[in-house]
């Protein structure tokens, strides 16, 4: 008999991970598309979702753009299209599991993954946003849609149901500071158009669907070392109907995943339209690495490779040689470092910052890459200082790993404000140690062979790195959190007290016998 490996959850540890539907039995190894058990077509119709361009009464009421914002704004503020996933994540794991034995875990918790992560993430921080995304014609499906529109108000009028189409899934398991991901799922055809025309809902909503990643594109690739995982964000080259102006819909911001040799036609119609557009990147599976291969990084004003990446695009050696080689070519360069933090270039005015990361016990971090951007996202629309936004992304980012969910771990400014309350006064809690130092990017790692930063040397934290063809625009050396993240009593102003969120559940309708959410 050959060997097999299994992970299953002890019953009763419900309390763990506070996590949504259980997959229930696995599919068998050779069902047809869309007959897997647990994703049967739903019969009974959905009802319809509001109008677009209407601003229903959100879930998460602090504005942090409030005093910014004027008459004829867009109604809103970030749009995106993508692929949404079931996310079903096993915690509690002491190690990776082994081959041909049963491995158990400690809780078990399942959210919205893929684009979601970020849709979730950008709405939590108060911002407007709408989603263009296909949706699974079976519970996992509803869930999903359920959990984004009510549960986050996220604007899904530009999204849609697939009928017979099952919602694809990622399974991922943490255990020792990582993460393991498999992933199922079926392309989705293109939505259905009549005999008048596509509806004025296609476009990049139809987009999200048709030009869904095939079920070898929905995994996470092995050779990725960020571990970054899936984003669900649309890649594909995908047609922008003519007859559904409206879509991308008029918005401060949009933002995207890039792909090798692939174009987003809606990408360069929203820059076109005044839209600001922040864009990923995932892994180059063809080994060119090839920055001409990215036609849409013309139209971004920000991109957000992680260090490898950067590194490979720009076949430099750092972290921070990458991120200026970036801004020759895109206004603005971010290079994630993980858990050492992140640097950018303004190629436009010359600034650069360099922040350290936030030291966390991590537990779960997925989804923490959507949670940086969107706090990098955030800050840009407020007009904040480079080394601000960069600060703020990586508390979002560290807030975020301390919960299991994927999107639904995502802070909203309530937890952000938590935990300035808690380092302003030196309160115990969770998260870093209030007051303390952040520690900082140890220069001589596996990414960056240049001698250290004088400014590390003398401050221990994050100040800017001098580009030697620009002018060095100085960000105050912070010895402390409570300097360096000083501009939140500013943002905070009128931030409402502690209110409970929406987490991640075990099985789908858990607690309906208790009434519990």
């Amino acid at each position: 008999m050959p060997e097999e490996s299994t992970v299953s959850t002890g019953a009763g540890n419900t309390g763990d991970t506070q996590a949504g539907p259980d997959p229930g039995p696995g599919p068998e190894p050779r069902t047809e598309p869309g007959t897997e058990p647990g994703n049967e077509p739903r019969s009974e119709p959905r009802s319809e979702t509001r109008a677009h361009g209407t601003v229903p009464p959100h879930p998460h009421p602090f504005d942090p753009l409030a005093a910014l914002r004027a008459p004829g704004d867009p109604a809103c503020d970030v749009y995106l299209a993508g692929t949404v996933f079931l996310d079903i994540v096993f915690t509690g794991l002491d190690s990776a599991p082994v081959r041909g034995t049963e491995s158990w875990a400690r809780g078990m918790g399942s959210s919205p993954g893929g684009v979601a992560n970020m849709a979730t993430a950008l709405a939590r921080l108060g911002l407007r946003t709408s989603l263009a995304a296909a949706f699974g014609d079976d519970m996992y499906g509803d869930y999903c849609r359920e959990a984004l529109d009510k549960g986050e108000g996220i604007d899904l009028t530009l999204s849609h149901t697939v009928p017979g189409w099952h919602s694809p899934v990622t399974v991922s398991m943490a255990y020792e500071g990582e993460r393991t991901m498999v992933s199922h799922g079926h392309e989705a055809p293109p939505r259905e158009t009549t005999a008048a025309g596509p509806s004025t809902a296609v476009g990049p909503a139809a987009s999200a669907g048709a030009s869904a990643p095939a079920a070898s594109d929905m995994s996470a690739d092995p050779a990725d070392p960020a571990g970054g995982g899936h984003t669900g964000t649309a890649k594909a080259n995908v047609p922008l109907d003519p007859e559904a102006p409206g879509c991308p819909p008029p918005a401060l911001a949009c933002v995207t995943s890039l792909a090798p040799g692939e174009s987003q036609d809606w990408i360069a119609v929203a820059a076109r339209r005044g839209s600001r557009v922040f864009a990923d990147v995932g892994w180059d599976g063809t080994g060119r690495w090839d920055l001409a291969a990215l036609p849409d990084l013309e139209h971004c004003e920000a991109f957000l490779p992680n260090a490898e990446e950067a590194m490979r695009y720009t076949g430099t050696d750092c972290p921070r040689a990458a991120a200026r080689a970036l801004s020759e070519k895109v206004p603005l360069a971010v290079v994630t470092l993980g858990a050492q933090g992140a640097v950018a270039v303004d190629g436009r005015t010359g600034e650069s910052a360099e922040v350290p990361g936030i030291p966390v016990d991590a537990l779960d971090t997925t989804g923490a890459g959507d949670v940086f951007a969107a706090g990098f996202v955030m800050g840009s629309l407020a007009g904040w200082p480079l080394a601000d936004r960069l600060s703020f992304a990586g508390l979002t980012a560290a807030l975020s790993v301390q919960e299991f969910g994927g999107s639904l771990s995502a802070p909203g400014w309530p937890e952000i404000a938590a935990w300035w309350r808690r380092v302003r006064t030196g309160e115990p809690g969770p998260g870093p140690a209030p007051g303390t130092a952040p520690a900082p990017y140890e220069e001589a790692g596996p990414y960056d062979v240049a001698a250290p930063h004088p400014a590390h040397e003398a401050h221990g934290s994050h100040t800017p790195h001098a580009r030697p063809d620009l002018p060095h625009v100085p960000h105050p050396a912070h010895t402390s959190y409570r300097d360096t993240y000083a501009f939140l009593d500013t943002v905070l102003t009128g931030c409402p007290g502690p209110a409970p969120r929406r987490r991640a559940l075990p099985t789908l309708g858990f607690g309906r016998g208790t009434g519990s959410a």
